[in-house]
Formats: C-alpha cells, structure tokens, sequence
C-alpha cells in the first residue's frame, strides 16, 4: 500500500517535501525529547521518521512497517475547531490501515516511560 504523495511526475509532493524539512529543522522541544528515544530504532527495533508524508498530510513521527503514527499535541490541540480538524485527519489516516497515538506534550515532560510503553504496546497490537 503506497500512501505517500505524488506529483505529477510520480514524486513526492513538493509542497509537502519542502514543509516537512522545514518542521524536521523547526522541531519543538517536545519533539526533539520524543526523536531522541525513537530515533536509529532505539525503541524496540521499530524504525520511525519524523515529519513523515502520508497521503496530503505531515505526521510528527511514523513506524511505516508497523503502520504507527505518533502525533503530539499542544494546549492548541484542545480547542473545538483544532480537536475536529484533528479527528477528521485520523479518520482518513485510519481508514488508510494507521494506529494512531496522540500524546500531550505534557506527557513526553511527566511520563515519556509511559509514552514508550504505550508505543510499544501499538506495535504488538495490545
């Protein structure tokens, strides 16, 4: 099942491409905590990327064997309007054969053996 993007000339997007380098350099604290633990297969063996194209849109970090996606959410992603977009985007993202995992960055501050825990237990189908 190939889900990544395509141009015309069956390449990534470029729009898409170019944003998600932008936000590899521009990652949030958060980010960077959770990369340092999931990076070069640190977790479990599972091999993730971050800011990974998946249909029209970027996803913070994703286990494409696994179909795992890791998506963290700010104070932001509380408000009504922020919530529906994010649902309708997991909805898609699911029918695609995607687990999904939303964790506050809160969550990475006060409990990231949690978070890996939880991952982990994604990827075993727990």
């Amino acid at each position: 099942m190939n889900d990544y993007p395509r141009g015309s000339n069956g390449s990534t997007s470029p729009l898409l491409l170019k944003r998600s380098r932008e936000l590899r350099v521009r990652q949030t604290v958060h980010e960077t905590i959770l990369w340092a633990l999931l990076r070069s297969r640190r977790l479990g063996g599972l091999k993730f990327r971050r800011q990974f194209q998946i249909c029209r849109f970027i996803v913070d970090f994703c286990c494409f064997e696994k179909r795992i996606i890791v998506e963290l959410d700010g104070r932001q992603h509380g408000e009504r309007e922020h919530a529906e977009r994010d649902r309708v985007r997991d909805e898609i993202l699911k029918s695609k054969g995607y687990k999904i995992l939303r964790v506050w960055n809160s969550e990475i501050n006060n409990n990231l053996e949690g978070v890996a825990e939880r991952i982990i237990q994604l990827a075993e189908g727990k």
